[in-house]
């Protein structure tokens, strides 16, 4: 009973590691509706699950051995993909242009603000693989509960471990984006969206920077 408990708390606290808010992050200001919001979470957790399954797997077989060889890779892999999405956000951003309106005998210039669409959504493809880069990546809490794990004799119940993890990941990735996405959904106003838009992008482009930096 301790080992599934500890699980789902790690997992819980692991979804609300900065690096996994600000990846999330990137897409929420594009959620149509809470449920939206949720799916855009679950489909990054999916892609979490995965590999951090795979590699909690390799770690109980393997321990350091793999651990020393791999993960601080991963880590980098991380960094530069928030550097990405932030810039792809501020991408996002709205674009000035300007218009000519005939009034009367006079032409006047005005400057009107066009946001980019994209034609068609891709974003829980695009969380998939992202949660799929993040499970890869070396925590804390993977290895605490790896820790815990070493007195298990058989990966059925290691799998058990895992299970619970993933779960604590979901809800807790959940509970974030339909909490990030509500108020952004129901302001209904654009300049809301864009001030979260450049926020979010700014902080994932420090944030990445300042993870290679410490390496």
């Amino acid at each position: 009973m301790f080992i599934p408990l500890m699980a789902l708390l790690l997992g819980l606290k692991h979804s609300f590691d900065a690096d996994h808010l600000l990846a999330v992050s990137n897409f929420l200001v594009k959620a149509r509706s809470t449920v939206h919001a949720a799916k855009i979470a679950l489909s990054w957790a999916v892609g979490h699950m995965l590999t951090a399954t795979i590699i909690t797997a390799a770690l109980f077989i393997f321990k350091d051995a793999f651990l020393s060889v791999f993960l601080e890779r991963f880590e980098l892999a991380v960094a530069v993909m928030l550097i990405i999405l932030g810039a792809l956000s501020l991408y996002r951003m709205r674009i000035f242009h300007a218009h000519s309106h005939t009034h009367r005998e006079s032409v006047h210039s005005h400057t009107h603000i066009h946001l980019k669409k994209n034609r068609e959504d891709h974003t829980h493809r695009h969380m998939f693989g992202i949660g799929i880069i993040h499970g890869l990546a070396s925590n804390d809490e993977l290895l605490i509960l790896i820790t815990a794990m070493l007195g298990i004799t058989t990966f059925a119940g290691a799998a058990v471990g895992i299970a619970m993890f993933s779960i604590g990941v979901a809800a807790g990735m959940i509970a974030f984006s339909t909490a990030l996405a509500y108020p952004i959904i129901k302001a209904h106003r654009t300049v809301v969206m864009e001030v979260m838009n450049c926020i979010i992008g700014l902080t994932s482009i420090a944030y990445g920077t300042v993870m290679i930096a410490s390496m």
